[in-house]
């Protein structure tokens, strides 16, 4: 059968390649750039700390409730129809939020938003369907690494949107964003040939929901209820018997929502552990670099930046991340996926390392944070394609969203704790943490990163040739 970008009248995958960026970017971008803006959010709507909260939360349980369910469905129904519908909500999400003038409306419009998490999986399942075969690495690392890039890049936006205009206006910048990336995904995203014959697992999707769920909002609220609190170890173990049953219920079932043989895949659940931690140590970077160079220089450190200046301490990150990722795909192409994910994860962990006992001036901390940058940058890219990689295309939306569920609760786990520690060393008589807190946080995620080189040396070597099913083709 003659490949799909080769058909008549199909366009160039680049054009794909670019309208997915643009979405995966919209996303990443709102997955961060709201934390700098809490404190002014709190402010205008007079609410306290631990209602705020709520806005990045909420962001963070749809995310990843949704997540595997739409990828799930992109596989069965069509990805690039539910990536437009996967758009088109997260606009709407958008606008709630920018017109919001409440804190209850904000949080709604904010787990709207989260739906937006399943556009990885989706593009990814779309590069896989439409690219030729030496092209799929180098674009699924593009895609992967906007996870960091965009991450960065909010950080750096909502400091100069913050200084200089009111906080809705980040909601309207991406809202212009994602609006444009559904009407381009709706002109030139082709639909994809493959699909996976199946029924929606309601129950599995129920079960995997109150979960992740419980167990996010636990570690979400950590800080407000305290880490000993009954209420937070109550949830956690609740989420934690809950995802228990989940996995036993879905072995029992012939259309599972995730196939849990293919979860025990060598090459899966090692590439998932991996993800965990350096979405650990990701979230803690993003969480750490701001408030320390933020802190005014007669606590004893820091450097008295402001917002904008956080932001910009990020860029060099942000622009490693650029590189790395596209970099990533072409090692993959040439010496296997494993490689870039065992390079970035040791240069990440490097970082950490620096972090820990250079910090003293901001060049020490701008070294740091781009070494960290490339680490993530080469890690992330080159995960997606190790997923892709040991799985069939049929199981492409769920096994890429798993991945990317590990790296939010990754994510989730690595910033609240870091803001935990951190904020367990202030000190009464100044208000400002002190410079242990941050060094010990910084060890932490260091520890993360080592955990997750030791997992990516337990990633098998040698890529899994798939066989390929038979293409179900899509009517017109």
């Amino acid at each position: 059968m003659t490949p799909p970008y080769e058909q008549p009248g199909r366009q160039h995958y680049g054009i794909t390649l670019a309208v997915l960026a643009t979405s995966a970017l919209a996303y990443a971008i709102s997955q961060t750039m709201v934390a700098p803006a809490l404190p002014e959010i709190q402010r205008e709507l007079g609410v306290n700390q631990a209602q705020v909260t709520w806005v990045l939360t909420v962001y963070l349980l749809t995310a990843s409730i949704a997540t595997p369910i739409v990828g799930r469905l992109g596989d069965m129904f069509g990805k690039e129809r539910m990536l437009f519908w996967t758009l088109c909500l997260f606009a709407f999400g958008l606008a709630v939020s920018a017109l919001s003038h409440s804190l209850e409306l904000l949080v709604a419009g904010r787990a709207i938003q989260g739906l937006g998490g399943a556009v990885f999986p989706l593009a990814f399942g779309i590069i896989r369907d439409e690219f030729p075969r030496e092209r799929v690495a180098t674009g699924i690392g593009l895609i992967s690494a906007t996870f960091g890039i965009g991450g960065g890049a909010g950080l750096v936006i909502t400091g100069l949107i913050v200084d200089n205009l009111a906080y809705e206006w980040i909601f309207w910048l991406a809202f212009v964003v994602v609006a444009g990336a559904a009407v381009m995904t709706k002109l030139y995203v082709p639909e994809s040939p493959v699909r996976a014959p199946a029924r929606i697992d309601w129950g599995g999707a129920a079960l995997l929901s109150l979960g992740l769920g419980s167990v996010l909002l636990a570690v979400s609220e950590g800080n407000s209820w305290g880490w000993t609190a009954p209420a937070t170890g109550g949830l956690l173990v609740f989420g934690l018997v809950v995802l228990a049953l989940w996995v036993r219920f879905e072995m029992h079932r012939d259309d599972p929502l995730v196939d849990m043989r293919m979860m025990r895949r060598r090459g899966v659940w090692t590439t998932n552990l991996t993800g965990l931690m350096i979405g650990f140590g990701m979230f803690g970077s993003f969480v750490l670099t701001p408030q320390f160079v933020q802190t005014p220089e007669i606590a004893g450190f820091g450097f008295g930046t402001s917002v904008t200046g956080a932001g910009l301490v990020m860029v060099p990150s942000t622009l490693a991340m650029l590189v790395a990722g596209p970099t990533s795909g072409w090692l993959s192409n040439r010496v296997g996926s494993r490689v870039p994910v065992l390079i970035g994860t040791a240069l990440s962990g490097i970082a950490f390392v620096l972090m820990v006992f250079l910090h003293a001036t901001v060049f020490e901390f701008v070294l740091a944070v781009t070494l960290m940058g490339a680490g993530i940058g080469l890690s992330f890219a080159a995960m997606a394609n190790l997923i892709v990689e040991n799985v069939d295309p049929t199981e492409t939306g769920v096994a890429t969203g798993m991945n990317t569920i590990m790296r939010t609760v990754g994510g989730a786990l690595g910033g609240q704790i870091a803001a935990s520690i951190v904020g367990g060393s202030v000190v009464a008589a100044t208000g400002f943490p002190t410079e242990t807190g941050f060094t010990i946080a910084f060890a932490l995620s260091a520890g993360a990163l080592a955990l997750a080189f030791a997992a990516a040396l337990a990633i098998p070597r040698q890529r899994r040739e798939i066989v390929q099913p038979p293409v179900v083709a899509v009517s017109a």
